[in-house]
């Protein structure tokens, strides 16, 4: 199962974040399985033109994410993500309203907060 992976030096989007973005998308879509060995950063960034520490940032934040895992010497692999974005996204969601009860917003202006923050991210669907 080949990794599919495209980089445009034109796009607003920093190259890591494409390649990332798009290794995050890849695995959550099924397109790449758990357990699915990824290249090396040096030969990823070779065969994508870019430089090492690009591929590098790009693997930290998909590990950070839960996404991929790397084990030492042996190399990075797609982690089983469904359950611990789960959590991690109800995690950050906890600290959010914890913080904004600390601020004093009352439900309805931390609910909006959370929406006007969500549809920046995502897209408005009005």
């Amino acid at each position: 199962m080949p990794l599919r992976l495209t980089v445009d030096p034109d796009a607003p989007t920093a190259p890591y974040e494409q390649v990332r973005a798009q290794i995050a998308e890849q695995a959550r879509g099924g397109g790449l399985p758990v357990g699915h060995r990824l290249p090396t950063v040096r030969g990823l960034a070779e065969e994508l033109g870019l430089a090492a520490n690009t591929v590098a940032k790009a693997y930290r934040a998909l590990e950070a994410d839960g996404v991929i895992e790397t084990r030492g010497r042996h190399g990075s692999f797609i982690a089983a993500t469904g359950g611990a974005a789960a959590r991690e996204a109800a995690a950050a969601a906890r600290a959010y309203a914890q913080r904004a009860r600390r601020l004093g917003l009352d439900r309805a202006a931390a609910l909006a907060a959370a929406e006007e923050a969500i549809g920046a991210e995502y897209g408005r669907r009005d």
